[in-house]
């Protein structure tokens, strides 16, 4: 879907409503959301000024990711939140470090960022399944699954993912580990190191 027509279903606004307020017939609206016309580059920031979103959202197809951000945007604005403290948080991606992330007093912010968080990691996980058409560890990616849906709560489970971010170094330096986990990640290294041939 166009991000004009979610933008606009999102808002709840109908395409003369629109038209009125940017001083064009109902039929140019039509146009841009079916994609059969571009939206001219004059009105772009004046419907980033109106719904309060990023104009490089209006023309373009949008992903579930940018939907929960669209909504995100319009929850910000509607909830006016603030940010009640910063928590840090280890960032998978570009970054792979701790990043401060707000904490709202709105829940429905708290929320949203979680749900976007979530989008971002099925996203990166069905990338990496992705990577190749035939994936000679699609067992693994089974198994992963299987364990998340079964036993997530388990702190072993927790203390051996962590083990390997280490060991590969995904989880950099500046991410220590409790003096517990240390003691486990030294033991379960020996093994790794053991086996790696």
């Amino acid at each position: 879907m166009i991000g004009l027509e979610y933008i606009l279903n999102l808002f709840n606004l109908q395409h003369i409503e629109l038209a009125e307020k940017l001083g064009i017939r109902k039929q140019n609206i039509n146009m841009w959301v079916k994609g059969r016309q571009n939206i001219p580059k004059k009105y772009l920031p004046v419907l980033e000024e109106l719904f309060g979103i990023d104009q490089s959202y209006f023309k373009r197809e949008l992903t579930e990711i940018d939907q929960l951000e669209i909504q995100k945007e319009k929850l910000k604005r509607e909830l006016k939140p603030v940010i009640k403290k910063h928590e840090q948080q280890f960032s998978l991606g570009e970054i792979n470090d701790l990043v401060e992330v707000p904490i709202y007093d709105k829940e429905e912010m708290n929320a949203i960022e979680r749900d976007i968080e979530k989008a971002k990691l099925v996203s990166r996980f069905k990338a990496a399944m992705d990577i190749v058409d035939n994936n000679p560890y699609l067992e693994t990616y089974k198994l992963i699954v299987e364990l998340l849906e079964k036993v997530q709560h388990e702190s072993v489970l927790h203390k051996t993912i962590e083990a390997l971010a280490h060991y590969y170094e995904v989880l950099p330096d500046s991410v220590n580990s409790e003096p517990e986990q240390e003691g486990f990640e030294g033991e379960i290294f020996e093994v790794f190191d053991d086996h790696n041939y």
